[in-house]
């Protein structure tokens, strides 16, 4: 077991072993306090550049497998650990965590104090970051860390994206059809979707309202994704195409952040973002607060309490976070169109927030 260093851009400095592929790898240092799904975490492609703090003091017990990945590959840039599980024991498992790190060439490192890591990155918030098992030169890898860009301006859709369109199938009956745009979306978005009878035809991201209106969708949906949505001025172009044509919009995540770039709002960089599967939210059309899953580094600038008037109507603020009052989703009160900034699809995560696709599904039905 080589040894290895994490530097993050201000300096400060961790010393650990390598763990998954040797070598050296950049991104920004984000953490994650999720107990369980690592899997769901390294193959999701919102994580796109970023270098993962697991909080959980031990990773990979259960190992992985073929079933939970929700994407076609690992898409963090780093991961950082602080007890790997010597084995893997569960009956799902298929292969072991550290020897899948190494096949896809994921630069981590392990023996590292991740509860003084997080501290750290919670009291001055994520930064750029770089791991090495290579080059144990502190000064010369903090001057390469420097040189990397900014998370804030990056604009990364079209690197996660799929090249071409493809379909979901419904299970069981077929019922509506939605025109997804794939801006770094999950596998178990589509399947939250044909469990309720509804084919999903699934979009790159630089698609047009011609190439989502063809497939005669009875809605659309923009999905979650990595970046800076400040930089994302194609799809917030084409959320307002659809809104007013009036055809029933969801989004997600960087999908909520879309939505609301194009009901008017301005978006800001949170100072560690919220990442996990135990964030409190509130729905505040009901008044239930839900345990939900996150995975986001920007927030939508709107007021919470009161009507906002937009060009395509009035708007409010649907959901909040309990932990600093963040906006979590927005709902158009005359378009049908809502959001949530976090992950009911819940891969992984708890349940709680499940219903918002049902919810979807009543607004076709309104519509229709």
């Amino acid at each position: 077991m080589s040894k290895a260093i994490l530097v993050l851009e201000d300096g400060r400095t961790f010393h650990g072993f390598s763990y998954g592929a040797v070598g050296e790898t950049f991104g920004e240092a984000v953490f994650t306090t999720g107990m369980t799904g690592y899997q769901e975490v390294l193959t999701d492609p919102s994580f796109h550049r970023q270098v993962v703090v697991q909080t959980a003091p031990q990773i990979g017990n259960t190992g992985v497998n073929d079933e939970d990945d929700e994407s076609d590959r690992i898409w963090v840039s780093g991961y950082v650990v602080r007890d790997p599980a010597r084995r893997p024991s569960n009956w799902r498992s298929t292969g072991d965590l550290g020897d899948r790190l190494k096949a896809e060439g994921v630069v981590g490192i392990s023996g590292v104090d991740t509860r003084a890591l997080t501290r750290h990155l919670r009291e001055r918030g994520a930064m750029r970051v770089g791991i090495s098992s290579v080059d144990l030169d502190v000064r010369a890898l903090q001057q390469r860390v420097l040189a990397q860009p900014q998370m804030l301006g990056a604009d990364l859709s079209a690197q996660v994206t799929t090249p071409e369109r493809y379909t979901v199938q419904a299970e069981g009956e077929h019922r509506y059809t939605v025109a997804a745009l794939d801006l770094g979306i999950k596998r178990n978005v589509s399947r939250r979707l044909a469990g309720r009878g509804v084919t999903t035809h699934v979009f790159p991201a630089s698609s047009s309202i011609e190439d989502l209106l063809a497939v005669g969708p009875d809605a659309v949906f923009f999905s979650p994704g990595p970046g800076d949505p400040a930089t994302a001025d194609g799809p917030v172009a084409l959320a307002r195409e659809v809104m007013r044509r009036r055809v029933p919009l969801f989004g997600i995540c960087f999908g909520s952040q879309i939505l609301g770039r194009a009901l008017g709002f301005g978006t800001y960089k949170l100072g560690y973002g919220h990442r996990g599967i135990n964030q409190p939210v509130l729905d505040r059309t009901t008044g239930k607060v839900e345990v939900t899953s996150h995975n986001h580094g920007f927030a939508v600038d709107a007021p919470v309490g009161e009507r906002i008037d937009t060009e395509f109507g009035g708007v409010e603020v649907s959901h909040v976070c309990l932990n600093d009052n963040v906006v979590e989703g927005l709902r158009g009160l005359e378009v049908p169109a809502f959001t949530v900034q976090y992950h009911p699809e819940a891969a992984a995560g708890p349940h709680d927030a499940d219903y918002l696709f049902d919810r979807f599904v009543e607004l076709v039905e309104k519509k229709g």
